[in-house]
């Protein structure tokens, strides 16, 4: 939860009980206009191609492993990107993993964007200083920018093997790091627009909807460019996954700013836009799809819904990556290959209603809850990208993505 950005490349053991709280979500879950079913997810994937442990990089100083004796692991991660049990205050599958294993998860919802948490670990990442994580989460494109600056440890293939037998073909070769020796994907999803029903009081379709008289003032954005500018690019005619240069990212920018100076616009956020909508200070924006699911689950209304514009969505995929700093590698490891249990990942996937990266997850997911298992929003079919206009945002160079940030930062005041 784009967390993210688009991607650079398009496109628990048993289920524990279901607790009062996901039977709640689920019935609220319920997608406005009934989506079609996806069908049927691919074949076992095949095993990603072997990698040493030091990942080719044998300059590469890392830390002593302790995960033998210190059976702990501490986990950075996105709002709203874990299940949870608003009864017991707990995280039901890892609670499940400590069972099982013995190794106890800190868990914290550090990630608020992909900019702001990397400015805040990079200066220590850089001088090789402890995090005291041993898990982070960042988008494909930011994931790019930890691994070009060696600040995450290369990862044992063979460590995890439901990884291996289980990860999407379709994300199993990406260009930011090939082989997957450094990243294992956690979620992805679309950027797209919400909005309260009964407050809006009709549907809203388009980018242009958002900017309604009504409206003004009422309206969040997200912080991440490639998402708020993504969207409106699209909505200008604009393919985000071609040949654009910054003139057609310029226009969108230049919209941006014009909805902040108008008053349209309310605030540009990262994750902390969920709680301007639960405080009624915004109804309407441009979001990340299983926020709004959770947060009809968290207000109990379902008249908060999730559309994709008529010009079309962003597509992301967030990862799990090992810190450069980091002592417990091995358990980092085992966590991840937990969630690609599809067992697991059918749990984890029915709570947080972002893409699943797991073959084998949604098969396990129609023993429970068929409808569910029909999301497209979890289980996306090529005809669904494709009929909804769905892009990834390109690809940048270096040099674009420090010019573009740097624009980009004087629009929304940072």
């Amino acid at each position: 939860m784009s967390r993210r950005q688009p991607p650079q490349d398009p496109v628990v053991r048993q289920l524990i009980s279901l607790n009062r709280s996901m039977l709640t979500r689920r019935n609220l879950l319920k997608l406005g206009g009934g989506a079609a079913a996806a069908a049927g997810l691919a074949a076992c994937a095949p095993p990603l191609p072997p990698i040493s442990p030091t990942g080719g990089v044998p300059s590469l100083q890392l830390p002593q492993d302790m995960s033998a004796t210190q059976k702990t692991i501490n986990f950075a991660n996105w709002t709203a990107y874990m299940d949870y049990d608003e009864t017991t205050k707990k995280y039901p599958t890892l609670e499940a993993f400590t069972k099982k294993t013995g190794i106890k998860v800190n868990y914290t919802e550090d990630v608020d964007d992909n900019d702001t948490y990397f400015n805040k670990v990079a200066p220590q990442l850089r001088a090789h200083q402890d995090i005291n994580r041993d898990i982070f989460c960042f988008t494909d494109w930011m994931a790019n920018r930890v691994i070009r600056e060696q600040m995450a440890q290369p990862l044992d293939p063979w460590a995890m093997p439901n990884v291996i037998g289980h990860l999407l073909p379709s994300l199993q070769q990406v260009s930011f790091d090939p082989g997957r020796k450094y990243s294992v994907p956690w979620q992805g999803g679309f950027g797209g627009i919400c909005y309260h029903k009964k407050k809006v009081g009709r549907e809203l379709k388009t980018i242009e909807d958002l900017w309604a008289p009504d409206l003004k003032g009422k309206i969040t954005v997200l912080s991440e460019f490639r998402d708020t500018a993504g969207l409106i690019m699209q909505s200008q005619g604009v393919d985000i996954g071609g040949n654009w240069g910054k003139p057609e990212l310029q226009r969108a920018f230049d919209e941006v700013s014009k909805r902040i100076s108008d008053g349209n616009i309310r605030r540009v956020q990262g994750n902390a836009y969920m709680e301007a909508l639960k405080a009624g200070n915004a109804f309407a924006g441009i979001v990340w799809s299983g926020d709004i699911f959770i947060l009809r689950a968290e207000t109990e209304d379902d008249n908060w819904e999730f559309v994709i514009p008529e010009s079309g969505g962003t597509l992301w995929t967030d990862n799990l990556m090992v810190p450069i700093t980091s002592t417990h590698r091995a358990n980092a490891m085992k966590l991840m290959d937990y969630y690609y249990d599809p067992k697991v990942a059918a749990e984890l996937a029915a709570w947080v209603n972002y893409i699943s990266p797991v073959v084998g997850a949604q098969e396990e997911l129609a023993k429970t809850d068929k409808e569910l298992a029909s999301s497209p929003f979890i289980f996306p079919t090529e005809d669904y990208l494709k009929k909804h206009k769905i892009q990834g945002f390109r690809a940048l160079t270096a040099e674009e993505e420090a010019e573009y940030g740097a624009m980009w930062a004087k629009v929304i005041g940072n």
